[in-house]
């Protein structure tokens, strides 16, 4: 007897929020994958984490909502191309990092 998925692993991903503890790059907290998934910087406290997890959680629900996606020379948001190279990436002022920030947990 077969099962027949309703949904792709890819979208099963997407949508659960896959997330995996690792090392990252020094400053970095957090990165979401174009697929949904989330990486934490294992390094970091547990109130960090978490406050990392909910900022990056926005972002994914960014990307779901087909607002923000990149590549590695830009960042797309709402339609409009920004080169990654003239951008200091994660700066709050950014419009996809500002709604972000906005919605984080604060601890």
């Amino acid at each position: 007897m077969g099962y027949k998925m309703k949904k792709s692993v890819g979208q099963i991903i997407m949508e659960s929020g896959l997330v995996e503890k690792k090392d990252l790059p020094p400053g970095v907290h957090g990165v979401t994958y174009n697929d949904g998934s989330i990486a934490i910087n294992k390094n970091l406290s547990p109130v960090q984490q978490k406050i990392a997890l909910s900022h990056e959680r926005v972002h994914r629900d960014q990307i779901l909502r087909k607002d923000l996606s990149y590549d590695d020379d830009n960042i797309y948001w709402k339609g409009e191309k920004y080169p990654r190279k003239s951008m200091k990436e994660g700066f709050p002022k950014l419009e996809w990092e500002a709604e972000a920030y906005k919605k984080q947990i604060k601890k």
